[in-house]
């Protein structure tokens, strides 16, 4: 299943919530993310440009499996053509977290961020916030047309949003993600993990 979303950097978060308000979306969480990627020890799937995440936000777990399509850019330059995913809710974090480390797969990345999220009728407006980088939004739709719409409502201009993934992103303010396994707001540390 492909994901229809685009990014906007570096956002007025107060302006922005104001301008869902006015459009009709509702504000439906404010959430703490935990999450873990994983990949096998040859690091394949990242080579595939594709990861394994495990996320939850303290009232649902999900696991999904992403991967990049079309890639031009690794730094965000070019945006990407879009984004596979498959995702499925789990009952629990820490033992879908065993399980994957019990099959032999390794941690490629543990990530701490926040995120505020507004809805509006099929659409999503992700307000993430992530260590050391601005904020940013995501506008996530049912299609990629539905995805512009929602965009061109708050004032953006679609086609100079993005579609990429996060190390994109970071990659755009000049970070080297693949230097770093543990990204929290404490910082950005390359950590042993005892799996």
């Amino acid at each position: 299943m492909e994901e229809f979303e685009i990014k906007f950097l570096e956002v007025n978060v107060p302006e922005l919530e104001k301008k869902l308000i006015a459009i009709g979306a509702k504000k439906v969480g404010e959430y703490d993310q935990h999450m873990f990627l994983f990949d096998y020890p040859d690091f394949r799937l990242d080579k595939n440009h594709s990861w394994i995440k495990l996320r939850t936000n303290g009232e649902e777990t999900t696991l999904s499996y992403k991967q990049r399509i079309g890639v031009k850019s690794m730094d965000g330059s070019m945006p990407d053509e879009g984004m596979k995913e498959i995702e499925v809710a789990v009952d629990n974090f820490e033992r879908m977290h065993d399980i994957f480390l019990s099959m032999g797969f390794i941690i490629k990345r543990e990530v701490r961020n926040r995120r505020l999220r507004y809805r509006k009728e099929s659409s999503v407006f992700d307000i993430d916030f992530w260590p050391e980088i601005p904020p940013y939004v995501e506008v996530e739709a049912d299609s990629l047309e539905n995805v512009k719409k929602a965009a061109r409502e708050l004032g953006f201009d679609p086609d100079k949003g993005l579609v990429c993934s996060p190390l994109q992103v970071y990659a755009h303010y000049g970070y080297d993600m693949e230097k770093y396994n543990s990204v929290t707001f404490e910082g950005l540390k390359k950590v042993s993990f005892a799996n």
